[in-house]
């Protein structure tokens, strides 16, 4: 059973930071890819930011280009998504996902494994 539980949400200031953490249940990490996506009410789920298995490669959504680092660490089975300059149109709740490919995956519908959400409101 594959679990994924995300971290690091909460209320910030428009121009603050935050960094999400994702700590992942995975034996066989290194052959995940794993990305974050975010829902804002009324929205559809997009994408964030995506990393291949071993770091080589990222995708950034445009909005977030240049704001938003991804990041993992697969010794401790852990993905992080460090947020800066933050804008309310940021705010959403923000999924950790994870699927099994050595492939940069883009799209909601590759990825088998979620977590829960995590709740990210900026104010302006």
């Amino acid at each position: 059973q594959v679990q994924l539980v995300e971290s690091g949400g909460g209320l910030v200031q428009a121009g603050g930071s935050l960094r999400l953490s994702c700590a992942a249940s995975i034996r066989t990490f290194t052959t995940f890819a794993v990305a974050w996506f975010r829902q804002a009410p009324g929205k559809e789920r997009e994408i964030v930011a995506a990393i291949t298995w071993n770091g080589d490669r990222t995708y950034y959504g445009g909005s977030v280009k240049g704001r938003f680092t991804i990041s993992r660490e697969n010794a401790n089975n852990t993905a992080a998504l460090e947020m800066n300059s933050l804008k309310p149109e940021d705010t959403a709740v923000y999924y950790c996902a994870a699927t099994r490919s050595f492939l940069l995956r883009l799209s909601r519908s590759e990825y088998d494994f979620w977590g829960q959400g995590t709740q990210v409101t900026v104010s302006s």
